[in-house]
């Protein structure tokens, strides 16, 4: 009677942890989506108020500040949210979605409103379908994230050289190779946070929900450009 008690301790106990790591998760993409909308709210108020259109777009001043800024906040200030309090954490993580928007208001700026739609809406397909094969996979993606990482680096090096070259061939082959890598980092994404979340919960949940939000926003973020930038129809 008693090992039946238990043993029910122990289930229920089990399910409770169980259903809290799928909160986790759960949490995790929620935190991503709200920093998406905050990036598009932060893009239209650039595009729709005219001073800081002016201020942000007028200049190259204002240009190399808003290109730089949100990437010195993921390289200097994200490594320090594991020490940060859970509100420090969603704060960072909101300021840098705002200040992305501003960043991303260009977009808005090159490319008609019905390819921004079409890539958004491929996008969002594209990734809902990776974060999915990554969120219930039994393969181990750890060796391909390394791949992937690599191939990242490349894509970078190539899109510097074809900076001074100008070829549409190879902008194409940069977009295709772009699309392929954030579609494999975002089933490696998932996949680790799902690690992260189960094999050590003794991590701060708030640090894992950011960090991983990051990632997951950084990935989304990086497939629609890329679309965009395949699918062109500039202004």
């Amino acid at each position: 009677m008693h090992e039946d008690r238990g043993r029910g301790y122990f289930v229920e106990s089990d399910l409770h942890r169980g259903a809290g790591l799928s909160r986790s998760l759960t949490g995790v993409f929620a935190l991503m989506f709200l920093g998406l909308l905050a990036s598009a709210a932060s893009a239209f108020f650039t595009l729709s108020f005219t001073p800081m259109r002016d201020l942000v777009w007028g200049s190259q001043f204002g240009v190399w500040i808003f290109l730089i800024a949100p990437l010195l906040l993921v390289f200097f200030a994200f490594p320090r949210v594991w020490n940060m309090s859970p509100a420090g954490g969603c704060l960072l993580f909101f300021f840098y979605a705002l200040l992305n928007g501003v960043t991303l208001s260009v977009v808005f700026l090159a490319y008609d409103l019905g390819t921004i739609t079409l890539a958004f809406l491929s996008a969002a397909l594209m990734f809902g379908v990776m974060a999915l094969y990554g969120a219930v996979t039994k393969a181990d993606l750890s060796g391909v994230g390394s791949f992937l990482i690599m191939g990242l680096v490349g894509i970078i090096i190539a899109s510097v050289v074809n900076f001074f070259l100008s070829s549409s061939m190879l902008d194409t082959v940069i977009s295709y190779g772009g699309i392929a890598i954030f579609l494999g980092l975002t089933a490696y994404d998932v996949q680790r946070i799902n690690r992260m979340i189960h094999e050590h919960p003794e991590l701060s949940s708030a640090s894992v929900m950011v960090s991983g939000a990051l990632h997951l926003y950084l990935d989304f973020i990086n497939l629609f450009l890329f679309l965009l930038r395949l699918m062109g129809r500039r202004r």
